[in-house]
């Protein structure tokens, strides 16, 4: 049964309005301008009372002049978002689902021109802005900032108001870090004669000068502790070192300089309370950031010389105060490189298998197949900066030079002196194309340095592979330590690759704090996206593998070292859930992120290939999904069905529910469906990590996906819920509550599936506050499909000599229209009828959309059914008394 919607919690309008930058109160009361100045001109709106671990929306009406000329762009406006505790201090936190991390602002969402607006925008100037969000648990307060960003005319806001939403479900990847008598222990290398710098921010519910400490202890080479007292702190016997940890007010900033003393070669740092259990709680809100001082960043080492490798490994033996003829010491022999493992080389293997993507000819060229891209010759002097096909994707595989690898496996002159060139050609600070520092190709690129180095070929150039490598090693220290791309799969590539550094270069100074950077990170990563039951964070089935593969090749690579038992019992757990969710042909669903020319199955097969899986491996092998296994956490937010036979072939549905934010695909309750052996309703696919522009913009949007869409109004930031199924004899129904449509609707999707998958019903039920409310659903249909409306009520698709019939209905209301889109793109807000079959480029398809009005309660949806049979029988599934009361209680 499904439970009651919970209780309204009353709008949360502003206590105090602040501007600045030539923003000022607009005519009207509530209603604000903000001028045409970046980042200047803005309004600052206070809000109280808000509720921890709750979602939360704000909402406002924007409105732009007829003149903008800035509205075609995504970012015409910026909201900024500070949460803040009771008495005003500002929260650190790293993450807030539904908003990024930006620059300006500790969180933001970014407000798009009128032309990508959704709601008639590009005609009236204005839009309904609607940023949702999940308060973090000490949050009290807010100031949300709207400010000038490309915008080149003034534009009002009016009407901005928060409204409160459900509290968010308990998570196994939601961590916090309580403090409590017994400590929280860092332990980091350091690197001889120079200091390293940590930053965080504690919170305490109670302000008090003595909330916490951090016990402090220097070791040696052989782990012995040094005696105390130390620089910077205090020792107190029989305490030991430590420095006291104020929070006054309730969340307090702190910075600790840690000067070691000779000798020391790690340092131990233990985060506690002064106080016995039981006291007012105190946390850290995030990891300590970490990093070495000034001198030692790469901005400050590099300064604005152009250094080539040998260079830059001179200017850091002097910053160190070494002698000049250090670096050569620091050079390893081929064997000690060799040792290093390659992380995401051996992740890499397990996605692509035996393929190549470079290769020599016989007339001495070579020749790349990157990115799913046709064969390209390289020219014998690159210039670094090619794009032959215009693909990002492509940019990024080339310029991360994991190609070089296999090439020096039998040509490896060419692939040592291809290395040199791309450095010459790079120097840090001036690369020759910008996405070479793009966080895809950064850790790849420092993986090949490391490749490089265990070849015998290669000692001729190893003080430029050295330089190369010492400098992305510098980069990725800052990216891992400062935590910036946290909860990222981009995290764990780059604290994969500072891993690979660290043990390649042993007698590199800073080698022991990368190894400790990387280890933290990549423990602190997996918690973070990987749970121990298999759920994970990203919703993409295509990136949930590519972080299983990585773990399976970080598991290995670790063996029985930390992280290591963490990393491969975590991939272990959650891989049967995603192998359970290819279908019969040996695809993934397209729900999120979904590049080109993947296989899947192949791939899977490949992590399977370790396990204790027979059945499983020879199915893959075969190019068949493995058998169906009992629904398991790993695939709590997806919901999957299949179904073979002889004569009708296999049939095969998925559904995500999983968490969307506005920086991923707004397709939570998206599905795909095919029978007969064929792919009927699919996703529009595409990867937003190559994508740009109104492509991308699309392709993330809920137009590109099979969604419902309340009263015009795109989905913001949520998750969904399975609340329950229903056995119907020869079916199931179940039903899928959301929050991705804010506090105003009450939303329940209802799947009701056949045994034999020849067909189903898609039911939707949007409850309002009263007054008229309608939705439109979407149906996106295979880009080989044909597909017409056959009377006022009924679609046909068809493909390869079969039929699907599409059948809307109206359980609560009326039907309200029903009409097929191809290829519609008059602006970009409006782009409908595409699917993406290749990088930068939308294929034309049918969409069905179709319509349900109602006054309070909206209820229908559509019937799908491959044959006349079929169709019976869903028609008699909604005729039952018992399905209508478990569509009604939604």
């Amino acid at each position: 049964m499904l439970p009651a919607p919970p209780t309204g919690a009353p709008d949360l309008l502003p206590v105090a309005v602040r501007y600045a930058g030539d923003a000022g109160a607009g005519a009207q009361a509530g209603e604000h301008r903000v001028a045409a100045r970046n980042r200047w001109s803005r309004v600052v709106l206070a809000f109280r009372g808000l509720r921890g671990e709750a979602w939360c929306s704000l909402h406002a009406r924007i409105a732009f002049d007829p003149d903008e000329a800035a509205s075609r762009v995504l970012d015409a406006a910026l909201a900024g978002f500070d949460f803040r505790a009771a008495d005003g201090s500002s929260l650190d936190v790293d993450h807030v689902p539904g908003l990024a991390r930006t620059l300006l602002d500790p969180h933001g969402a970014w407000i798009a021109g009128p032309d990508f607006q959704s709601s008639g925008g590009a005609f009236t100037g204005t839009a309904l802005v609607r940023i949702a969000f999940r308060v973090p648990a000490p949050a009290r307060d807010l100031a949300v900032t709207v400010r000038s960003w490309r915008n080149t005319r003034a534009f009002s806001l009016a009407g901005a108001v928060l409204r409160p939403g459900a509290d968010d479900a308990p998570s196994s990847l939601r961590r916090r870090r309580p403090l409590g008598p017994v400590p929280d222990t860092l332990r980091y290398g350091l690197v001889p004669g120079a200091d390293l710098v940590l930053r965080g921010q504690l919170y305490a519910e109670r302000p008090d000068e003595h909330a916490a400490r951090v016990d402090i202890a220097y070791r040696d080479a052989a782990g012995a502790v040094l005696a105390p007292p130390y620089p910077g702190t205090v020792s107190v016997p029989p305490l030991g070192a430590l420095v006291n940890l104020p929070a006054r007010p309730q969340a307090r900033r702190f910075t600790l300089t840690l000067r070691p003393p000779p000798g020391a070669v790690s340092v131990d740092l233990g985060f506690r309370t002064w106080e016995e259990a039981g006291a007012p709680a105190v946390e850290l809100l995030a990891a300590p950031e970490v990093a070495l001082d000034e001198p030692l960043r790469l901005e400050s080492l590099c300064g604005d010389d152009l250094l080539d490798g040998p260079s830059f490994l001179a200017r850091l033996a002097g910053r160190l105060g070494l002698p000049e003829d250090a670096p050569a010491g620091w050079i390893p022999a081929p064997a000690e490189a060799a040792a290093a493992p390659l992380a995401l080389a051996r992740a890499r293997a397990l996605r692509t298998g035996p393929e190549r993507p470079a290769a020599g000819r016989p007339d001495g060229a070579v020749s790349l197949r990157l990115a799913g891209a046709p064969d390209w010759t390289l020219p014998e002097a690159p210039g670094w900066a090619e794009d032959p096909f215009r693909s990002a994707a492509w940019r990024l595989d080339y310029q991360s030079l994991s190609w070089l690898l296999p090439l020096a496996a039998e040509a490896p002159a060419r692939a040592v002196a291809l290395a040199l060139a791309w450095s010459r050609a790079n120097p840090w600070g001036r690369p020759a194309d910008p996405l070479s520092l793009h966080p895809s190709a950064l850790p790849a690129r420092a993986e090949v340095w490391v490749g490089l180095l265990a070849r015998p070929e290669a000692r001729g150039a190893a003080p430029v592979l050295v330089g190369e490598a010492a400098r992305h090693g510098f980069a990725l220290a800052e990216i891992v330590g400062q935590n910036t791309l946290a909860r990222t799969l981009h995290q764990v590539q780059a604290a994969a690759a500072l891993l690979a550094l660290a043990r390649a270069l042993p007698r590199l100074p800073p080698c022991a704090l990368w190894a400790s950077l990387a280890r933290r990170s990549l423990r602190e990563s997996i918690e973070a996206l990987l749970g121990p039951d298999g759920a994970f964070a990203e919703p993409a089935p295509h990136r949930r593998l590519e972080l299983l593969g990585l773990g399976r090749a970080l598991g290995e690579a670790l063996a029985g070292e930390e992280p290591g038992p963490l990393i491969a019992a975590r991939a272990a757990a959650a891989l049967p859930g995603v192998a359970g969710l290819l279908d019969p042909g040996g695809r993934l669903p397209a729900f999120g992120d979904s590049p080109h020319g993947v296989d899947h199955a192949g791939w899977i097969a490949r992590l399977l290939r370790r396990e204790a899986r027979p059945p499983a491996e020879q199915a893959l092998a075969a190019g068949r999904a493995p058998a169906p296994a009992p629904p398991a956490p790993a695939c709590a937010d997806v919901l999957v069905a299949r179904h073979e036979a002889l004569r009708r072939g296999w049939s095969h549905f998925a559904c995500t529910y999983a968490e969307q934010s506005p920086q991923g695909h707004a397709d939570c309750t998206s599905f795909a469906f095919a029978t007969g052996s064929l792919r009927w309703i699919v996703e529009a696919g595409g990867s937003e990590q190559v994508e740009t522009g109104a492509i991308r913009h699309y392709l993330l949007s809920a137009r590109a996906h099979n969604v419902a869409v309340p009263d015009g109004r795109e989905p913001a930031a949520g998750r969904g819920r399975l609340r329950g199924s229903l056995a119907l004899g020869g079916a199931t129904a179940h039903a899928i509550e959301t929050g991705v449509h804010g506090p105003d609707y009450r939303h329940v999707r209802i799947f009701v599936l056949p045994d034999d998958l020849a067909g189903l019903a898609v039911i939707d039920r949007f409850t309002g506050p009263g007054g008229a409310i309608s939705f439109e659903g979407l149906l996106h249909l295979a880009p080989d499909c044909l597909v017409a409306l056959s009377g006022p009520r009924r679609a046909q698709a068809q493909q390869a000599g079969r039929r699907l019939s599409l059948v809307p209905f109206a359980l609560a209301g009326q039907p309200a229209g029903l009409e097929v889109v191809f290829g519609r793109d008059d602006r970009p807000g409006a782009l409908q009828g595409f699917v993406s079959r290749r990088p930068g480029e939308l294929q034309p398809a049918g969409v069905l959309r179709y319509a349900v009005g109602g006054h309070g309660t909206a209820c229908g949806g559509v019937l799908i059914a491959a044959d006349g049979t079929a169709e019976d029988f869903l028609v008699r599934l909604l005729a039952r008394e018992e399905l209508a009361r478990f569509v009604g209680e939604g």
